[in-house]
């Protein structure tokens, strides 16, 4: 069975809204959510052989979205990246503002289709809005980022749902309220490291104090050290957003609104650099495309996606730049192999879209699909705003 999670409230209502009839060839779906006031809905997209989606359910998660006070407001509306994640076993969801986190199951023959399994639970504290899996996808931590801000970890348990780990629960002082206002001085996204002897938490700055990266000792029980480590942000970085591994390395990829992105090497930080990106405006989310053995950056401000480049020694270059439009406001991507080939799906957020590239080789991305949300959402009557339309995370078909 394979598991999906989502934040919400403690109540039983789920609706299940089927959003097209006819589904091509699936090799799996994505996932995001519309993080909405009022209710936070589960959206889910078959990928097809080519790439391409199809919009297929709406899953009502039963609790409702919230959004970080921002000036001026927009797209992003926890500040994170990491807020829908997937596992080896499953998916998981998170909903801001319920405080929860609640579990569903994955038809691995119909991925798209996802039901609860056992009942949510509390994050332990308030805004809770970036997840992370264990590699066996029998453990998940949670990033709370509210006024209690901190990390917590629970067992995942094929028949009761998510299970609190005993001493996993730990505080740390953000000075924030719930909601949280930024981007400044906000969480940003809860991993683990390689070997998973780690979990590492990202903090964005707030002048004059720098971003920086908490690491916590994971037990071979699943507790956690009840100090963490603290690395501060290299100079010339502040606002430390993203976490994506460096393939063999116990290293990072961490994307810098303010500057572009931040190399960090957790065995020698004197390796790490933090590199510009010319024109940027706030390049917040990234993933990694094995096919390509490349990076791929995210910037809401200028809608562009940075292709970048991480070599053995760890050192970065900028490799390409895609453009995605004017006011599309792209924020959480995700990588997927398809049929040997990868694919990035980004979230258009100011578009209200999924906009689809296809990773052809090193330097040759291309746009090939822009997957409306907006047009089916309104016909079944559930209600989209742009600036709420959070995450993005796939599973494949098994």
């Amino acid at each position: 069975m394979s598991l999906m999670a989502s934040a919400g409230p403690l109540q039983a209502l789920r609706r299940l809204i089927q959003l097209a009839e006819n589904r091509l060839e699936s090799h799996g779906a994505i996932y995001f959510m519309t993080n909405e006031p009022d209710e936070n809905v589960i959206m889910t997209a078959s990928i097809n052989g080519d790439g391409t989606l199809s919009l297929v359910n709406a899953v009502a998660a039963g609790g409702r979205g919230l959004h970080g006070v921002a000036t001026p407001p927009g797209a992003d509306g926890l500040f994170s990246q990491g807020g829908i994640q997937a596992s080896a076993q499953g998916q998981v969801l998170a909903t801001p503002g319920s405080n929860t986190i609640a579990l569903f199951s994955i038809n691995p023959k119909e991925p798209t289709d996802i039901t609860p399994l056992g009942d949510p639970v509390s994050s332990e504290g308030e805004f809770p809005m970036s997840l992370a899996f264990n590699k066996a996808g029998t453990r998940l931590c949670v990033l709370n980022g509210g006024a209690v801000a901190g990390v917590n970890c629970f067992t995942v348990d094929k028949t009761l749902g998510l299970v609190s780990i005993p001493n996993s629960l730990r505080t740390i002082a953000l000075n924030q309220t719930t909601p949280p206002a930024g981007p400044p001085g906000t969480a940003s996204q809860i991993t683990f490291n390689d070997d998973e002897s780690k979990l590492i938490a990202s903090f964005k700055g707030l002048a004059p104090a720098v971003g920086f990266l908490a690491l916590w000792d994971v037990q071979p029980d699943g507790s956690l050290s009840t100090e963490f480590t603290k690395m501060d942000t290299l100079p010339g970085g502040s606002l430390t957003f993203s976490l994506t591994p460096i393939p063999g390395k116990n290293a990072f990829v961490s994307t810098d609104p303010g500057v572009g992105f931040t190399v960090f090497d957790l065995d020698d930080p004197s390796k790490g650099s933090v590199i510009p990106i010319p024109g940027q405006g706030a390049t917040c989310w990234s993933s990694f495309s094995a096919k390509t053995g490349n990076f791929f950056l995210d910037d809401v401000s200028t809608a562009t996606v940075t292709e970048v480049h991480v070599d053995d020694n760890l050192k970065a270059s900028i490799v390409k730049q895609y453009p995605l439009g004017s006011g599309a406001g792209t924020i959480d991507n995700d990588v997927a192999t398809i049929n040997g080939k990868d694919f990035l799906f980004v979230m258009a957020a100011g578009a209200a879209s999924v906009d689809v590239l296809a990773l052809d080789g090193p330097g040759k991305a291309r746009k090939i699909d822009s997957m409306d949300i907006m047009g089916p959402a309104r016909r079944a009557n559930i209600p989209i705003d742009p600036d709420s339309l959070q995450g993005m995370t796939h599973f494949l078909r098994q």
